[in-house]
Formats: C-alpha cells, structure tokens, sequence
C-alpha cells in the first residue's frame, strides 16, 4: 500500500531503496515538459541537488511567472485544497513546500506504476 513520505528527504531515499529514483526523475521531466517549463535533470543527479534545483525553479516560477506555475501545478496533478493550506507569506518557504508536494505527486504516480505494473 502507498504510503506519503513524510518530507523530501524520506520521499527520495524510498525512491533510492525502492530502485524508482531515475522513474521519478524522468516523470518530473517529462511533467515539467508538457506544461512548456522546459527542465532537463539529468539522471545523473544527486538527491540534494534535484531538491535544490526544484526549489529553485518552483521560486522562480512564483514570482515571474505565475500563470505557468499554475498550469504546472494543474498538469502534474497537484491537489488544490493542499496547495490552499500552505502559509504564503514567505516565498521560500512556500516555494519549499510546493516543490515537495510536486515530489509528492511525481513519486505516487511512479510508485503507482511500478506497483501495478
């Protein structure tokens, strides 16, 4: 049975030790891709560095372009009432948070695939 992680660095060592981890990087590429915010992590890259990254992007996105960010939100399937509970009065925070449950989302769907394959 799926069970959440609880933060991003449970949720990326159970996709190392579940052997899912490239899965979840290449679903992030791919979502990211078909919502037109065109990233590109490599397979290559370490646990740490693909969470910075993504806090990164997610940062950028929220203050430049929002719209986008949105569409992103909506494409990977992020749920809405758990977007609205996160306190956006700091941004890097927010950021943080959003780029987890982006995490979230990406490792249930490559959790779920590889479950019920």
């Amino acid at each position: 049975m799926f069970v959440a992680p609880v933060n991003t660095e449970a949720l990326l060592a159970q996709a190392q030790a579940e052997t899912l981890y490239l899965n979840l990087i290449e679903q992030i590429n791919k979502d990211f891709n078909l919502a037109n915010e065109g990233i590109d992590f490599p397979l290559s890259i370490s646990p740490d560095e693909l969470k910075i990254q993504l806090h990164e992007k997610i940062y950028r996105m929220i203050q430049y372009k929002f719209a986008e960010y949105l569409n992103l939100l909506y494409i990977i399937d992020v749920p809405e009432n758990e977007i609205k509970s996160l306190d956006g009065s700091d941004l890097v925070i927010l950021a943080e948070q959003v780029a987890f449950l982006i995490l979230k989302r990406e490792w249930q769907k490559v959790w779920f695939r590889n479950y019920y394959k």
